[in-house]
């Protein structure tokens, strides 16, 4: 399977999330949805979920934005999808690519109400990024090329809180950076239970761009928590002994994985010994303080 199916459960799984969030927040949403070339088909499936929420869309106002050069083949197909939608559902297909964001969230008039956007081969430049954050609130699942951290620029643009994972295919295909971000803890929370959730894709795996060993991760429900480990000792030789609410949150903002894993991460340091606990007994709860033991990142 291709990192393209990858993404196109990701997008359904965001939306079963945010779309019902977004109706009962404002009575105007946006979602855009851009294309550099390649698969557009994600504007498809994003347009049968909208339509999975046909009664609660009554009233209210959904503006989606396809911003993609895929020709009339894509039209037609988004003309059969949208065909399933209620009266309140404007779509709009705007020619060209991600760059054209700025200038369509404009013309939509999505500032300052709920704006998802799904930017798929773009280039995280500044007025894309600024125009994404535009919403109240805004969200953002940002495909690019490895090779740079995403969260520098996204926290720029005035988000609070990112994630960033990378997903490598097997074979000579490149892999693609996956970004997002958000103002909100639970959208953080529920993109990171979406990306272990996703089917078991054979051939497409996980990178966490923090790891400095760059292991690759299978998609799994429990994934294998070895890099998890030895980042949680890198924070605390950083930052000194932190808590384990501390160190949840740092798995959470910080890394690809989940508060969850940091628990079994946590564990698994404390058996082997290469992490210490204050209290030393007792349930491994959120105000016990962990430290890194000496010579730990040999046992990590």
């Amino acid at each position: 399977m291709s990192t393209d199916a990858v993404l196109r459960e990701l997008l359904v799984r965001q939306l079963d999330h945010w779309l019902p969030a977004a109706l009962h927040r404002a009575r105007r949403a946006t979602l855009a949805l851009a294309y550099a070339g390649g698969d557009a088909t994600g504007a498809e499936e994003a347009l049968r979920v909208v339509a999975e929420f046909a009664d609660r869309l009554r009233g209210q106002r959904l503006t989606v934005l396809v911003v993609a050069d895929d020709g009339t083949d894509l039209a037609t197909r988004l003309g059969a999808a949208e065909a399933a939608l209620p009266a309140d559902v404007a779509v709009h297909l705007v020619p060209g690519g991600p760059d054209r964001l700025p200038v369509a969230l404009k013309a939509a008039g999505a500032a300052g109400a709920p704006l998802l956007t799904v930017a798929d081969g773009a280039d995280p430049g500044p007025a894309l990024l600024a125009a994404a954050a535009s919403g109240r609130p805004a969200e953002l699942l940002l495909v690019t090329v490895p090779g740079r951290s995403l969260r520098p620029a996204l926290s720029a643009a005035g988000f609070p809180l990112a994630t960033e994972v990378e997903l490598v295919p097997d074979g000579d295909a490149p892999a693609r950076l996956l970004g997002y971000a958000t103002g909100s803890d639970r959208g953080l929370e529920t993109v990171k239970e979406a990306l272990w959730a996703v089917d078991e894709y054979a051939g497409v795996r996980y990178r966490d761009p923090a790891d400095p060993q760059g292991r690759l991760l299978d998609i799994s429900l429990e994934p294998e928590p070895g890099p998890l480990r030895r980042e949680l000792l890198a924070e605390l030789a950083r930052s000194g002994p932190r808590t384990v609410t501390e160190l949840r949150r740092f798995a959470t903002t910080a890394t690809v994985y989940r508060a969850a894993d940091a628990n079994r991460a946590l564990a698994s340091l404390l058996a082997s010994g290469a992490a210490t606990r204050d209290p030393e007994h007792g349930r491994l709860g959120g105000d016990v303080l962990i430290s890194a033991a000496p010579n730990a990142g040999s046992s990590a």
